[in-house]
């Protein structure tokens, strides 16, 4: 190459990393040799986390992203529906954890998105959260072996990529019980699980979605492919690396062609200890597990839980930075983060948003208290699980909570 094209190719580069250029993303020789490019923010100040932005085809008003809590019901209910109307100023809402098919059940009364009823009762949820001004996406979840003979159609048993049962409890209708033994994922059903996915995100959009989360992490099927603590099968979606990141592939690959990969993203928690997940090396997997979703070009985001889910963030090391090198859209960062922990990771370029999941409990206006460093509320662990509107619904604005 002259080296007038070369440096011409270089200028170019620099420009689109340095932020100067619109015409895309920053080369990754460039990122390689100069490290992120400078951001438009101190490292003190605030208003990053609620600058809009996109991810993929999703534009959000701020950077405050809403992580999934699980509701009761397997079709949602009218107290669902106020639930997510309260907290649609969340820049982007990732509803619960939903299965695609009845087999993807894994405790008691958790939503679906493959009958016209379950879809019905989303859409009414998705239009509360655009009438308030809001966006949201839904978690698309099959469990795997996390679950429970009783939980599942008759004569059906959880499924996994090997007969290998998990040390795991789930919730039943007699309370919490080990799960059940699983049965090993035939190679020739693995076509009619992609294509329950695929289903199952054209349902998302049809209930007017705004995106969907392949959810491909904490211990559940798709994680449970990813790991050689669980995967112990022989054929193409075992053994090497290579082969199990598969189905995660081939599962993303689906959704993305289905409703476009501007729609779609994917969790993933490389280090959770999380429903028995383990395994022996998480570092090289991961890292070819983001390339594959980078190769299918153009998703929306990838959402990582960094550390033990809920738990301690330094469960064991792990180069999360090598991760987000590997991966052009949008990055989304969870686990134990507080304001300040936001805007640093946002600022230094860590980030593109962050979830916050407890928060939003007792929160349903985190995005204002957060601008405004208000105290946030406590939730009541008592009243997290039940049903009813205590301690789901009923937890006040800042207005409310600090009047009289």
């Amino acid at each position: 190459m002259p080296a007038r094209a070369n440096r011409t190719l270089l200028d170019a580069a620099f420009q689109r990393w340095a932020g100067l250029s619109p015409d895309g993303n920053a080369a990754a020789g460039i990122i390689a040799a100069f490290g992120p490019p400078p951001s438009r923010y101190s490292m003190t100040d605030a208003s990053i986390l609620f600058s809009p932005t996109t991810l993929g085809d999703i534009a959000l008003a701020n950077r405050v992203v809403m992580a999934p809590r699980a509701i009761e019901g397997c079709v949602p209910t009218p107290l669902a529906i106020e639930y997510y109307r309260q907290r649609a100023s969340a820049g982007l809402i990732i509803a619960e954890a939903t299965q695609i098919n009845p087999l993807g059940q894994g405790y008691l009364n958790t939503p679906g998105i493959y009958s016209q009823a379950q879809v019905a009762g989303w859409k009414a949820v998705t239009d509360a959260v655009h009438a308030a001004g809001g966006k949201i996406a839904l978690q698309l979840w099959h469990v795997g072996r996390i679950s429970h003979v009783s939980l599942l159609p008759a004569g059906e048993v959880p499924v996994a990529p090997s007969a290998i049962g998990a040390n795991a409890q789930t919730f039943t209708a007699n309370g919490m019980e080990q799960v059940s033994e699983p049965r090993a994922l035939r190679l020739e059903e693995i076509p009619q699980l992609i294509a329950d996915y695929r289903t199952a995100a054209r349902n998302a959009i049809g209930a007017g979605f705004d995106g969907v989360e392949v959810h491909a992490a904490n211990g559940y099927l798709i994680d449970q492919f990813l790991r050689d603590g669980s995967n112990h099968r022989t054929d193409e979606y075992g053994g090497s690396i290579e082969n199990r990141t598969r189905l995660l592939a081939e599962v993303v690959g689906a959704v993305a062609e289905e409703i476009g990969a501007g729609r779609t993203g994917v969790r993933l928690s490389p280090v959770t200890p999380a429903n028995d997940a383990h395994d022996s090396n998480p570092q090289p997997l991961f890292e070819r597990a983001v390339e594959r979703l980078e190769a299918i070009g153009g998703l929306a985001f990838v959402h990582v839980i960094e550390g033990a889910t809920g738990g301690p963030r330094d469960e064991i090391p792990f180069d999360y930075a090598a991760l987000k090198a590997r991966f052009s859209g949008g990055w989304v960062v969870n686990n134990g983060y507080d304001k300040a922990m936001a805007v640093a990771a946002l600022s230094e370029g860590r980030a593109d948003a962050v979830a916050f999941g407890r928060p939003f409990i007792a929160n349903p206006d985190l995005v204002t208290r957060l601008r405004l460093d208000a105290p946030l509320a406590g939730f009541n662990p008592d009243t997290l699980y039940g049903g009813g509107a205590e301690g789901y619904i009923d937890y006040p604005p800042l207005e409310l909570s600090t009047a009289g």
